[in-house]
């Protein structure tokens, strides 16, 4: 099945008042979906025999910024029984308070798991329903997100005490 073909049968399915965009790029389509339909829309994905995405070979963060809405969760999917692709991804505003929220697709593609807390940490998003939200690469103690765009680049005291502050980085040599 061809993209325009999966596009196709997703407008059809969810309306589009679910599917809000379709972005065409080298030769794969781009689908987006409003942020409360994403897991019903993953579900068809993956369950649909005609499409059956049985592999979700990536999940990450976009930071937008200052365009609104801010982020996207961007989700890039493989059928290994028709060897087709498809991606998709869904909008999350910034709230005034706490953090940007999504469901989690784990319980629907359980290599979601590792690429969602990793998204999570770097952007400050949070996956509802994770099964296991614990920071995976940044020391606990830091309460930064350091892919957003206004992350300041080498970090600040009060974040990343422990990384070093301006000057040169010594090279070693072997």
């Amino acid at each position: 099945m061809n993209q325009e073909a999966i596009r196709d049968k997703l407008i059809s399915r969810f309306g589009q008042e679910s599917i809000v965009g379709t972005v065409p790029f080298r030769d794969q389509i781009t689908v987006t979906v409003v942020k409360e339909k994403i897991r019903e829309v993953c579900l068809f994905l993956r369950d649909d025999p005609d499409l059956d995405f049985s592999f979700l070979s990536f999940v990450g963060g976009v930071d937008r910024y200052p365009d609104k809405p801010r982020f996207e969760v961007v989700y890039q999917l493989y059928s290994l029984k028709h060897n087709h692709r498809f991606r998709v991804k869904t909008m999350l505003e910034e709230p005034e308070k706490g953090m940007p929220t999504v469901d989690s697709v784990t319980d629907i593609w359980p290599t979601a798991n590792w690429h969602e807390r990793e998204t999570a940490e770097m952007y400050g998003m949070v996956f509802s329903g994770h099964p296991d939200p614990r920071k995976l690469l940044l020391p606990d103690h830091w309460d930064c997100h350091p892919l957003r765009k206004d992350f300041p680049i080498e970090g600040t005291d009060a974040d990343t005490p422990e990384l070093p502050k301006g000057g040169k980085t010594e090279v070693l040599s072997s």
